[in-house]
């Protein structure tokens, strides 16, 4: 009988990243991500892969990644320029509503991200836990509350509607974190170093608590 090997039987964390949008030759996210691929975390295998930048199709993607790796916790990360930290998201919003078009040139206006869902879902992260352990390393961090309106809170609210109705993923913690501008890329910026470093142990944080007391978790209607 076969047997699977110790990488594959690790429980898995699923990282996302975009790519690049808006006219961007990079994406922050990313290429914050990306460096974590293979990385043990707290006796998880961390995964990290690429979204596009387009709605609906990031969804498709997400669930397909979903179901192959079927993680403990998944973190999608996206770009926020003009940020100067690293943003724990709170809240996903059931909207899309588009200032500019994503990379399949769609823009969507006053859309739901899943017809007769919830408003609204929290991240089911220990968000206020990962920003003290974020600070105490020197990483600029901050609770923020709103993911915007883009691809970015679309696939936020994509992932928490899935956990929330997903019975075999009802065990899966998820959530969203913005990063700045690299440093050169836009002001303010952060180096990269320290955007893998944060989502490194914000990751750290989400695996090893269990609970955070101050939020809790579920739809909003």
């Amino acid at each position: 009988m076969a047997t699977r090997s110790a990488s594959s039987a690790r429980p898995r964390v699923l990282l996302t990243g975009f790519d690049a949008f808006g006219g961007e030759s990079i994406n922050p996210s990313w290429l914050a991500v990306h460096p974590l691929h293979g990385k043990r975390v707290a006796n998880h295998l961390i995964v990290a892969a690429r979204l596009p930048t387009v709605f609906d199709a990031s969804l498709i993607e997400l669930a397909r990644l979903m179901r192959l790796h079927k993680p403990a916790l998944v973190i999608c990360v996206g770009q926020a320029g003009g940020r100067a930290a690293l943003s724990l998201e709170r809240i996903a919003i059931n909207v899309n509503d588009a200032r500019i078009a994503d990379n399949a040139e769609a823009q969507p206006v006053d859309t739901p991200v899943v017809a007769g869902a919830p408003a609204a879902y929290f991240s089911t992260l220990p968000i206020k836990t990962m920003l003290r352990s974020l600070q105490r390393e020197g990483i600029a961090a901050e609770v923020s509350q709103t993911a915007g309106t883009f691809v970015c809170n679309h696939v936020f609210y994509g992932l928490m509607h899935q956990l929330a109705t997903q019975a075999a993923l009802r065990r899966t913690r998820g959530g969203f974190i913005h990063v700045p501008y690299l440093a050169g890329q836009g002001h303010p910026g952060m180096a990269l170093e320290d955007l893998t470093k944060g989502l490194r142990v914000a990751t750290r944080t989400a695996l090893t608590t269990q609970r955070d007391a101050a939020y809790g978790a579920g739809a909003l209607s």
